[in-house]
């Protein structure tokens, strides 16, 4: 094995056993078993690959917040840096796309504060929460272990949504990705526990716009027990339970242990009459694309059929990853 691949492993055990951070600290514990594989047992996960968030996934947003009328917005600018701490225009970008007036701003970097009975308040009111984008291990330090944590899950337990893009979306996972404060290239870092919101799972961003479509295979291949789902800029998964949807303007990536390993979909089978037959629904490569309006199966890991009438963008991978890159 090489150095590449004992890190990977080292890191995987690690996260098993007990999950890390920068601050070393120890796991959340769960108020209650779950009987998901990976989406939350109560409200909805919408996890963006960054850059423009399209109209679709701003009307999910919208609609799962609550509506407009209803919907109360927390806005977490803290993957961004200080700075965003007194800048308003990700709440503003918030309300334009939604309608929804009532959103407001959080930030820290203070662990005492997220804590604090202050702090916490406007998220035990939210229906929502949007996680902007910026580092993700700046998330990690400022959240992970703290009674802010603690407010996110209840209100997906009260059936809220949460989404973020880019570094907001690598943080829902429960492996965190990217994490090292001396840059993004650094697959696994000095932080790699994640919020956990998507259990035993790895999540990337900015996917084909940035070429990074195979840096989850290797790290899948020594980690089975993970899912891993890279996202496209512009292009979200829509969560719920262990059921998976692609929403926006590209393609969602699933890298999964047995695909990876030549064990799923994609090998010719006897069909019912004992002929050969190939499943087209996935590959047999070491991950497979999905576009908007197809779903997944988080639990079993299989493709579901399509909805009558969501028909998935059929454009061809390679067209959107040249666009995309050059």
């Amino acid at each position: 094995m090489n150095r590449k691949g004992r890190v990977f492993l080292i890191a995987a055990i690690m996260l098993c056993l007990h999950g890390t951070s920068g601050a070393q600290q120890p796991p959340v514990q769960a108020s209650k078993v779950s009987v998901t594989r990976h989406g939350p047992e109560n409200g909805s996960l919408i996890i963006i690959g960054g850059a423009v968030v399209t109209a679709d996934i701003w009307k999910k947003f919208t609609e799962l917040a609550g509506g407009v009328a209803r919907a109360n917005i927390v806005v977490i600018t803290t993957a961004a840096g200080d700075s965003a701490a007194y800048r308003t225009n990700s709440v503003e970008e918030v309300k334009r796309a939604t309608g929804v007036q009532q959103v407001f701003l959080l930030h820290t970097n203070d662990r005492n504060v997220a804590n604090s009975d202050s702090f916490i308040a406007p998220l035990k009111q939210a229906t929502a929460v949007f996680i902007i984008g910026g580092r993700q291990w700046r998330l990690a330090d400022s959240y992970l272990n703290t009674r802010t944590l603690r407010a996110l899950s209840d209100l997906l337990d009260r059936g809220g949504v949460i989404a973020g893009t880019s570094a907001g979306a690598s943080i829902q996972g429960s492996f965190l990705w990217r994490g090292d404060t001396r840059g993004a290239q650094i697959l696994v870092g000095d932080h790699t526990k994640g919020f956990g919101f998507l259990k035993n799972s790895v999540i990337d961003q900015h996917l084909l716009a940035r070429n990074r479509q195979f840096d989850l295979v290797g790290f899948i291949r020594k980690s089975p027990e993970l899912i891993g789902i890279g996202l496209d800029q512009s292009t979200a998964v829509l969560i719920q339970k262990d059921t998976l949807e692609v929403i926006g303007a590209s393609y969602a990536a699933i890298y999964d242990y047995n695909t990876i390993m030549g064990k799923g979909a994609g090998h010719v089978t006897k069909n019912d009459k004992g002929a050969d037959t190939e499943d087209f629904t996935a590959s047999s490569g070491p991950f497979f694309f999905l576009s908007a309006g197809q779903r997944y199966d988080l639990r079993n890991r299989k493709l579901l059929p399509d909805v009558p009438g969501k028909r998935p963008d059929t454009r061809s991978v390679v067209e959107i990853s040249q666009r995309k890159i050059l």
